[in-house]
């Protein structure tokens, strides 16, 4: 799941209404929407963030969280290292064969650790 999915199923869960609902008013398929909260489709458009916060009813500070959430969401994540240092390469390959064994305490240090350097 990704963390756009995970706030849009708490946003669902909140107001009530199931993927079937929230598909036909939005002009999606349920699958879609179901594909979107668990990560098994790409980012979603502006234009469908944008409906998503309009069917919520979502405002200001809410809605730029759930923009900035779309877009950190995307599961298929490339990292092009093209031009960076060997260790940078090196880096990449690791997190790319070991992130499914990390726990949430090591997922949630090394993203502060980034945070705290950008």
């Amino acid at each position: 799941m990704t963390p756009f999915g995970a706030k849009l199923r708490e946003l669902r869960r909140v107001k009530g209404v199931s993927q079937k609902e929230m598909a036909a008013t939005l002009g999606v398929s349920a699958a879609y929407l179901s594909a979107l909260e668990h990560g098994r489709r790409g980012l979603p458009s502006w234009a469908m963030v944008q409906k998503i916060i309009g069917y919520f009813n979502v405002i200001w500070d809410d809605a730029d969280e759930l923009e900035k959430l779309a877009a950190s969401s995307d599961p298929r994540v490339v990292i092009d290292t093209a031009g960076l240092s060997p260790n940078a390469t090196e880096l990449a390959n690791k997190l790319a064969r070991r992130i499914s064994q990390l726990g949430e305490d090591d997922l949630t240090a090394i993203a502060a650790m980034l945070d705290r350097r950008s």
